[in-house]
């Protein structure tokens, strides 16, 4: 018999949330560095797609006309949509593609980043997939979905808990923990052929599976041989290594860009904090993010390898923060009147997905570290949704 164990913050976070109703978005004060701009398009669904994607960006300011650049979205067949932009008031080209995705929808997203990178120079995140638990069946579940929840697919349907669904690099399959056999094991998902099958089923606890950026390890969480630490294995769950021997608990392992080192959650120091260790073995080292005494959650951002993004006890309750490794400094970067939990960094480094959580509601929300805009994503209709991983597309 195995003796179930709650990780803190992986499983759930255990001080009462707040009880606040749902809110919608979160509006902050116009930032002076956003660029206005107008957008159009013959076709209503192209426009409104287009929109509701560019109302998320941080970077951006929508303005019916007079924007400092103009993009227009044509479509241009079943699965393809031409971008045009223009400059100024003189209209001066800048340019004009047609982008190919798996139908309109997805064609739009990706022309849209088209857009995002020769009208700002950062990398788009509109194109991205999630994966995330949905209650819509008064179940958890694992869905997939565009980022604002086109294409929505539930993959899993025995009724069983499912938590911290993970994209493997490849799309092609999701890591998650479930208690299919009423304990927390790890498995995988294939997409392709609906297959799920076991990663890791030790004795003790299962959780926290995380492939690395190249898809060949995992990182995980095991108990079997007493305390819950860290372990790294390859893509199949097999010739594991054990990164971390101590008396704490260890939880939420996350690979950095490099796949070198894992980004990993501890109490080591009396209350869970920041570490990381050499993905090959080694000495742990805690990140002095001197922001709380309740950091966890944490994600390493590839387009941006010196920030990370975690979970940050502030008061009562709990919000989202970035640490600047090479400032050497934290910031509270949520404005939630609720609490701000599970923040998954998107493609370019500045805007992360996170779950704001009320008292009997959970909600995926997009929100700019810069300017802390918040906007919702998941549709009421959804129900919870909760715990969701992105995949750069």
């Amino acid at each position: 018999m195995r003796n179930p164990f709650r990780l803190f913050l992986g499983l759930a976070l255990l001080t009462p949330v707040f009880a606040q109703r749902d809110i919608g978005e979160i509006v902050v004060q116009a930032d002076v560095t956003t660029i206005p701009l107008t957008i159009t398009s013959a076709s209503p669904e192209l426009q409104n797609l287009a929109l509701t994607a560019f109302n998320t960006h941080g970077r951006y300011r929508l303005v019916a006309s007079g924007g400092a650049y103009a993009v227009e979205f044509a479509p241009a067949g079943a699965n393809q949509v031409t971008v045009t932009i223009t400059k100024g008031s003189a209209g001066t080209p800048v340019h004009s593609q047609t982008v190919s995705g798996t139908n309109l929808r997805n064609a739009l997203l990706r022309a849209a980043d088209v857009a995002v990178t020769k009208t700002s120079g950062m990398h788009g995140y509109f194109a991205g997939k999630l994966a995330f638990v949905g209650e819509r069946t008064g179940k958890t579940e694992i869905y997939t979905s565009d980022l604002f929840f086109g294409d929505l697919f539930k993959w899993t349907g025995d009724g069983k808990q499912v938590m911290g669904p993970r994209w493997a690099p490849d799309g092609q399959r999701i890591v998650f923990t479930s208690y299919r056999t009423s304990f927390p094991d790890i498995y995988v998902l294939e997409l392709g052929s609906r297959r799920i099958s076991l990663l890791a089923s030790f004795k003790g606890t299962n959780s926290g599976g995380r492939f690395s950026p190249d898809g060949t390890r995992a990182a995980m969480v095991l108990s079997g041989e007493g305390n819950p630490e860290v372990y790294i294995g390859n893509a199949s769950g097999r010739q594991l290594r054990r990164l971390t021997n101590n008396q704490s608990v260890e939880a939420s392992p996350a690979f950095s860009p490099d796949g070198d080192r894992v980004l990993f959650v501890s109490d080591a120091a009396g209350g869970p904090q920041l570490y990381t260790v050499p993905a090959t073995g080694g000495t742990m080292t805690r990140l002095s993010t001197n922001i709380s005494k309740y950091c966890a959650e944490p994600d390493w951002s590839v387009a941006a390898p010196a920030k990370i993004v975690f979970t940050a006890g502030v008061g009562k309750g709990y919000q989202t923060a970035v640490f600047d490794m090479l400032a050497k400094s934290s910031k509270i970067i949520s404005k939630a009147p609720m609490d701000s939990i599970e923040p998954v960094w998107l493609a370019d480094g500045r805007h992360v997905i996170c779950t704001f959580r009320a008292a009997n509601t959970r909600s995926l929300y997009l929100l700019d570290t810069e300017s802390g805009k918040a906007t919702r994503l998941s549709p009421a209709a959804m129900g919870n949704a909760s715990s969701a991983s992105y995949l750069a597309q």
